[in-house]
């Protein structure tokens, strides 16, 4: 087999890359953000088997006024990064009528239903079991009008392989345990799961695609296409695949592709965990927008959809709201603070693009996957390496075609 170039070294750039190697591919893994910084790396940890349905829907468009971060949400517009994030919403407008949301729910649960049994296979292979369980989640509502709706919206909704069922006396005790905000609802979802600890993932992938003979070079990559070949200059091989995150959309589009992702902005507080129950699943405060995490010894607080440049300067404010939270919900967690902000790569439909370009038979895409890129890493990376065989993917891959655009 001959040699292939892998562009991106978050989750699903280092997934995929493994994959390849362990096929017998020769991989370069061109990465050159050494520190870890992506989105990939400073997530929630949350395997989102649940999140079946992609928020370009009716329901969205109808609630994002209320969910603006001028009115105390998570949802953020920039006046002054208008210019990104104006036609990205017209075309999420357009992507959001009740039957495109129907094709694109089948579409991403054909991906979900697959999501956890590709993550136990990942950990197996790179000797980490550990660093996955599967434990669920819990949700939480503050008040007895957003429980009562949240639970509706959510008994409504397809959550693919998880199950919900109402919050016990047990879980209701851990989540007093942890807060001093009235709890008036929670549920505890199952067929979800965590990753213990994302910078121990992440050193496990590079260590198990060194040992399978890959390469790392601390580099960024350019992307050509000449005379139907697609080239990584200085840098020479016969596959090329593009995994980039928020960088694919520059790649694909010197090669003439559209690729319309915006960078979807995060932003998340920790701090350490010294008073934190080590067996508490993630909490997901709904009515905040926020979800609460533990990683080994630090406790992570995330929210926040912030449509933007991924070069724009980080917002303070938003790291100001969540340790505010942190407050009002009496969270036994105290500064000094770490404060992080990371793009997610989001297209108009909230789906990923994974597929192989027409414009050149060596170039083979899959970026794009929201908030979904740690959950849907390893069968992404398994697709690819289907792709890449000649096999029959075992998921229709016609809705991720980047032609949609």
């Amino acid at each position: 087999m001959g040699a292939t170039n892998v562009v991106g070294g978050g989750v699903v750039g280092l997934a995929s890359a493994l994959a390849l190697a362990r096929a017998g591919h020769s991989v370069t893994l061109l990465e050159p953000d050494a520190a870890r910084t992506a989105a990939s790396w400073g997530n929630a940890g949350h395997i989102a088997t649940e999140q079946v349905a992609p928020l370009a829907s009716p329901a969205a468009i109808r609630s994002a006024p209320r969910r603006l971060f001028v009115r105390g949400g998570a949802l953020d517009l920039p006046l002054g990064q208008l210019a990104n994030w104006l036609p990205f919403a017209l075309r999420l407008v357009g992507r959001s009528t009740s039957s495109r949301f129907a094709a694109g729910s089948a579409a991403l649960g054909s991906l979900l239903q697959e999501a956890m049994p590709a993550w136990e296979r990942l950990a197996a292979t790179i000797d980490a079991p550990e660093l996955l369980t599967q434990d669920g989640h819990l949700v939480l509502w503050e008040s007895p009008e957003t429980a009562r709706a949240g639970r509706d919206a959510w008994t409504a909704a397809d959550t693919g392989t998880a199950t919900f069922r109402d919050a016990d006396a047990a879980e209701l005790a851990a989540i007093a345990s942890v807060t001093q905000a009235p709890v008036a609802g929670a549920i505890r979802f199952a067929g979800s799961g965590q990753i213990r600890d994302l910078s121990v993932l992440a050193g496990a992938l590079e260590e198990a695609f060194l040992r399978a003979g890959g390469r790392i070079v601390r580099a960024r990559a350019q992307l050509r296409i000449i005379d139907g070949v697609a080239l990584v200059p200085g840098h020479p091989a016969e596959l090329v695949l593009v995994a980039a995150g928020i960088g694919s959309r520059a790649l694909m589009e010197a090669t003439g592709h559209a690729a319309p992702m915006i960078a979807e902005r995060g932003y998340h507080i920790r701090a350490a965990a010294d008073r934190w129950p080590a067996d508490l699943p993630p909490l997901v405060f709904e009515d905040r927008s926020m979800i609460v995490t533990r990683y080994a010894d630090r406790v992570q607080a995330a929210s926040f959809v912030e449509l933007s440049s991924p070069d724009a300067p980080p917002d303070p404010r938003k790291w100001e709201r969540l340790e505010a939270h942190v407050r009002a919900l009496g969270l036994p967690i105290t500064g000094p603070f770490r404060r992080w902000m990371g793009s997610r790569p989001t297209l108009p439909d909230y789906l990923p693009a994974i597929g192989r370009s027409p414009r050149a038979n060596n170039l083979l895409y899959a970026f794009g996957h929201q908030h979904l890129g740690l959950t849907l890493a390893p069968i992404t990376a398994e697709l690819v390496a289907a792709l890449v065989a000649g096999e029959r993917p075992p998921v229709d891959l016609a809705p991720f075609d980047l032609a949609r655009f």
